[in-house]
């Protein structure tokens, strides 16, 4: 039986264009007091290997609800989340786990390093445990802090902070990148250097990757952008060319 579980959550040799990861029919409601919050409402979406998503909408609109059951921090009322041809809202929490383990990357608006570890340490706390890693060096190279390696979190600007999340959250290869608001407290010449790390790692790869935020400014990076409002997905847009990092502003 354990054979077959570690086989239906192995990813599937996608072909360019044929979805990572699928929801169907996805609801979440939630009780506060007397209260009952329907924080998604039958949402269906299709994430791309080698794609760069952006959730857009308003504070309240879902994005965060909607990026914590793509990633399996949190379950669908109902509905489906397709990986690998399983189903992971009907999973056994530990094959959930695994999927989070090996296939998802996170990176949040607060980059949570833990400041007597050095920015090679950090990243190691993945690498030590994830299945085929990168090294830590790979992995902070790729987002350009091949000679910040080995300073301190206190050491490092805000920018680079995130830049070594960033890297702590690509070394193990996932197969989907979830980025909320991973530029939200930084100023717009840091946040591009950060926004360059996150299209550089979608690139060389070829990761799926999700990019949560309320500025609309930086959906031009994406493949394509969903819009949320009230916890529906109103409007998909398609983009036929991306613009760089560096030619975004707010």
């Amino acid at each position: 039986m354990a054979v077959e579980t570690q086989a239906t959550l192995d990813p599937l040799e996608h072909r360019a264009g044929e979805p990572v990861v699928r929801l169907e029919g996805v609801t979440r409601s939630y009780q506060m007091g007397e209260v009952l919050v329907r924080a998604l409402r039958g949402v269906d979406l299709e994430l791309r290997r080698d794609e760069c998503t952006v959730l857009l909408g308003p504070s309240g609109s879902g994005k965060s609800t909607l990026m914590n059951v793509l990633g399996c921090l949190d379950l669908p009322t109902t509905g489906s989340v397709w990986f690998g041809g399983r189903d992971l809202a009907r999973a056994a929490p530990a094959e959930r786990t695994r999927f989070r383990r090996e296939h998802v990357g996170f990176v949040f608006q607060f980059y949570n390093l833990l400041p007597s570890l050095t920015a090679r340490e950090n990243v190691q706390l993945v690498t030590d445990i994830a299945e085929s890693p990168m090294t830590p060096e790979e992995a902070l190279a790729l987002v350009g802090l091949e000679a910040r390696m080995d300073h301190f979190p206190a050491q490092l600007s805000g920018g680079e902070q995130q830049r070594v999340a960033i890297a702590r959250a690509i070394a193990k290869r996932p197969t989907l990148l979830l980025c909320d608001e991973p530029t939200g407290s930084l100023d717009v010449a840091t946040g591009r250097q950060v926004l360059a790390a996150i299209v550089r790692t979608q690139e060389e790869l070829a990761t799926s990757t999700v990019l949560i935020t309320h500025n609309t400014a930086i959906a031009a990076l994406a493949d394509r952008v969903v819009h949320l409002a009230d916890g529906a997905v109103r409007a998909i847009d398609v983009h036929a060319e991306r613009r760089a990092p560096a030619e975004v502003s707010w």
